[in-house]
């Protein structure tokens, strides 16, 4: 009863501030512009629609690919590295949350512009003539969400690494494993809950990106995020554009509990 008590107010709380709006967005959804659900049909007919789904969701996974890649490599120096790469590894992980996510996006539209210094220096040294198109397409929006994201997939790697027994590894390596042959048939494998922990973290991060593909996208590479915003202040569309955001609730709600139900438990094996 006592801890029933504590967590009232924290329901209470959350009831408040994310049920009970996303209750209203559920009603816009099945009201506007008439009662129905019509906006629903419009989800699964409307190519533009389809098409921004898709195109989320590819590079969703492409960035979780990516950051997954690079934030354990950067875990295993951080973890397992000398103290000078230790402290190092530690200043590129926190320096980034020391900078707004617009100054970052706005840095790689700098970097990445056909006049950035980029192109620039590529172009002055005689390597190619033309600027490269880097930014205001995919391959720019990929760019700026994996930079910011590779932080956030850090932390569940870190865990994981630590909580490791290293008597495994010196019984590996006791019977003739090459350090290579350690790394992918028992470090990787001892590790795995943090990569899965890492990829549902940067997968949900990139459902919902905004900023960043915005910017480094310049409505070339519409994420679904943009999309929404672009139907509720600027179409206006309220009602397909609480469609639109019910469904990204209900997806991204309907795969942490697949991954909790299926995959966790293997984990703890």
């Amino acid at each position: 009863m006592g801890a029933a008590l504590l967590m009232a107010p924290l329901l209470l709380f959350l009831v408040l501030a994310y049920a009970w709006p996303f209750l209203g967005v559920v009603k816009w959804s099945v009201t506007l512009p008439t009662p129905g659900l019509g906006q629903y049909g419009a989800l699964a007919t409307d190519p533009l629609v389809q098409s921004v789904f898709i195109r989320t969701l590819r590079i969703a996974l492409i960035v979780t690919l990516v950051s997954v890649a690079a934030a354990y490599a950067i875990t295993v120096v951080w973890v397992r590295g000398s103290p000078v790469q230790r402290i190092v590894a530690e200043f590129c992980i926190l320096v980034p949350f020391w900078i707004s996510v617009l100054t970052r996006a706005f840095g790689w539209v700098a970097l990445l512009s056909n006049r950035g210094l980029i192109n620039t220096w590529l172009q002055s040294i005689g390597f190619i003539s033309e600027p490269l198109a880097l930014v205001r397409n995919e391959f720019g929006v990929i760019v700026g969400m994996t930079h910011f994201l590779i932080p956030f997939a850090v932390f569940p790697l870190a865990s994981a690494m630590r909580s490791l027994d290293d008597r495994v590894l010196l019984a590996a390596r006791g019977l003739g494993s090459s350090r290579m042959r350690t790394f992918w048939s028992v470090f990787v494998p001892m590790t795995r809950s943090g990569i899965i922990g890492s990829a549902l973290i940067v997968f949900v991060f990139s459902l919902g990106f905004f900023v960043t593909p915005a910017i480094l996208g310049g409505g070339r590479s519409v994420m679904i995020a943009e999309l929404i915003y672009l139907r509720i202040f600027q179409s206006p569309d309220w009602g397909l554009g609480a469609a639109i955001s019910v469904v990204l609730v209900l997806f991204v709600g309907a795969l942490m509990a697949l991954l909790f139900r299926y995959v966790r438990p293997k984990q703890l094996v």
